[in-house]
């Protein structure tokens, strides 16, 4: 797909052609980034547990966009496994209100450093101008999400 620099270049042929990088580095980042071996909805449900503190299953599944059963077979096993633990609703008794655990917010914390070691590697092996490139590609990707 090579074009010269003037040659007008139309949101058809970008937009694929971001949508499959991003896709390809998303993927790559959660393959060889993921100690622990977490899959994507653990992550998911830890990630917004953090960001968020104690939710309802049916908060996260809603958040996640996702049925609540789906939530509580993920929360299940992230019990299971320590990360996530219950606690009583402060103002309704018949919920349950789901937090990271210590260990939780371990995994977490050691999941986006592996992510960060992983990336800062992968950018090491560029040259200057190809990481400059991609600092300016950063601000447009923030600007087109409307950050």
């Amino acid at each position: 797909m090579s074009s010269t620099p003037d040659a007008p270049i139309s949101p058809e042929t970008v937009v694929p052609a971001l949508t499959q990088a991003i896709g390809q580095l998303l993927r790559r980042l959660r393959a060889d980034a993921n100690p622990g071996g977490l899959n994507f909805s653990q992550t998911a449900a830890l990630a917004r547990l953090d960001e968020n503190g104690g939710m309802t299953t049916a908060d996260l599944a809603r958040a996640e966009a996702m049925k609540p059963q789906s939530m509580s077979t993920i929360l299940a096993s992230l019990e299971q496994e320590g990360l996530v633990e219950r606690n009583s609703h402060p103002t309704d008794g018949r919920q349950i209100l789901f937090s990271l655990t210590a260990q939780g917010a371990e995994a977490r914390r050691k999941r986006s450093m592996a992510k960060q070691e992983w990336l800062l590697a992968a950018v090491a092996k560029l040259g200057p101008a190809e990481q400059q490139t991609l600092l300016s590609a950063a601000a447009l990707i923030r600007s087109l999400s409307g950050s």
